[in-house]
């Protein structure tokens, strides 16, 4: 599966799912966001099950600002619904299959009792 663009329009609905979604937040005029383009498109081919999706920060500044991206390009995960990584800089391709297969090992019963607990 090839990427995703996601917008403000989008977003919601395709992080809200079950399931792994992997979010690139870049620019065009990002070199890093440039380099790290292709391994993100070959993960995408490697991992169909996963929803890739990239958010150009340029046209899409609110949502930039909605997950306080400060540093791009910036990889966030979301299974389930529930962000469980975010981090900026351009993972090797080694660094980024090893996130994928720790996002798809997480008890996810669990990351939600330990959220419950922390937001009280």
């Amino acid at each position: 599966m090839a990427t995703v663009a996601l917008t403000a329009e989008n977003f919601d609905e395709a992080t809200s799912k079950d399931g792994i979604v992997l979010v690139d937040f870049w620019a065009s005029w990002c070199g890093p966001c440039v380099r790290f383009a292709p391994t993100y498109e070959r993960s995408s081919e490697k991992h169909p099950q996963i929803t890739f999706g990239k958010v150009d920060t340029e046209a899409e500044q609110a949502l930039a600002a909605k997950f306080d991206i400060r540093s791009i390009p910036t990889i966030m995960a979301v299974r389930d619904g529930v962000i469980v990584f975010s981090q900026p800089g351009a993972l090797p391709e080694s660094a980024l299959e090893n996130l994928i297969e720790q996002v798809e090992k997480l008890d996810m019963d669990d990351v939600r009792k330990q959220l419950a607990a922390h937001s009280h």
